[in-house]
């Protein structure tokens, strides 16, 4: 069992220093060449090895710095993420250093190594990846972690968590668009992370669409321009009957959508229906009434993560809790 095993044992079995070790656990990468971080981290995985209470490292000063990893800096959305933290940590005396991995699994690895030797109070992470594996050294180095917006498959229940219910909130507005007597549900999704959030959008769709005879196609746009997109929605439309609604599953989308269509001079909803998540406030503006929109509030997301990892700072634990977010909706007659 893993409280058998002992600093010493991942030593002998990975072949380095128990000092190597315990640098390693420590975050302290300056002078460990990436093989051996490799070795010690299999090694680490094999024997199933968590430090001891006794033997984790305590601060006698906390640094008073907080990492906060986010996929896209350039985001509306991780922006607005990124104000809600700060909003929480500054006032209570910590600095923040906000880093972008460019929605990237490889750059947010090195991110967090560079987080380890800061010596970072806590961290917050906006995930690419959807398995826990890469958040386990954030733990194995006893360090607060709250994982924000997107969900991993495998995280476990003691880690901190503040989503969005996406999923819900796809499912319920899927089955009210059949009762409006649409008969196709076109989503549009770009998908950069592992991890992203209309994972579950997706999801909720399908699922409500398999319950009440709806037809439902997802186009993924990644590694596409507008005007492949505008050709494929083209071609799936021709294939359809009935009514149909189009579905922007992140606020970006819905310009280059507003754009085709505005090309192919479609009116909402007469012409088709048209439905965003995300989006910002000048969409109201959009049409007669504005555009129907389901929106996530990121800058509370933001606010309870902050939260989260501050009583885990104070409390000296990384055990934490998940609070779900309730999707708004905004309801405009584009729909």
């Amino acid at each position: 069992m893993s409280q058998h095993v002992t600093i010493s044992d991942v030593a002998k079995a990975a072949g380095v220093s128990v000092t190597t070790v315990s640098r390693y656990l420590n975050g302290h990468y300056q002078k460990m060449s990436a093989q051996t971080k490799e070795r010690i981290d299999a090694t680490i995985n094999q024997l199933h090895y968590v430090p001891a209470a006794s033997a984790r490292r305590l601060r006698q000063t906390q640094s008073h710095l907080v990492g906060v990893l986010v996929g896209d800096i350039a985001n509306h959305f991780s922006s607005l993420l990124s104000k809600g933290i700060y909003d929480i940590l500054q006032p209570a005396g910590y600095d923040v250093l906000l880093m972008n991995t460019n929605n990237s699994q490889e750059m947010e690895k090195k991110a967090l190594d560079d987080l380890y030797q800061q010596r970072v109070d806590g961290i917050i992470v906006q995930p690419n990846s959807r398995s826990f594996e890469q958040y386990q050294s954030i733990l194995r180095n006893q360090t607060p972690l709250v994982l924000v917006d997107r969900e991993v498959d495998d995280q476990p229940l003691t880690v901190g968590k503040v989503t969005s219910a996406n999923f819900d909130a796809s499912y319920r507005l899927g089955r009210q668009l059949g009762k409006k007597g649409y008969a196709n549900v076109i989503t549009v999704s770009s998908r950069f992370a592992e991890a992203s959030g209309q994972h579950p959008r997706i999801k909720g769709f399908q699922l409500a669409a398999s319950e009440t005879g709806l037809t439902y196609h997802n186009i993924e746009i990644k590694g596409h321009d507008d005007d492949w997109l505008a050709r494929e929605l083209t071609r799936v439309m021709g294939q359809l009957n009935g009514r149909t609604v189009v579905i922007s599953l992140m606020g970006p989308i819905l310009f280059t959508l507003l754009k085709i269509f505005k090309h192919e001079k479609v009116t909402f909803p007469k012409d088709l229906g048209l439905i965003s998540f995300d989006d910002w406030s000048w969409s109201q503006y959009v049409g007669e009434d504005g555009i129907f929109l389901l929106r996530q509030d990121m800058e509370l997301m933001g606010n309870l993560a902050a939260q989260k990892l501050l009583t885990q700072i104070k409390n000296h634990s990384t055990i934490s809790d998940t609070s779900i977010l309730p999707v708004t909706v905004d309801m405009h007659s584009s729909i």
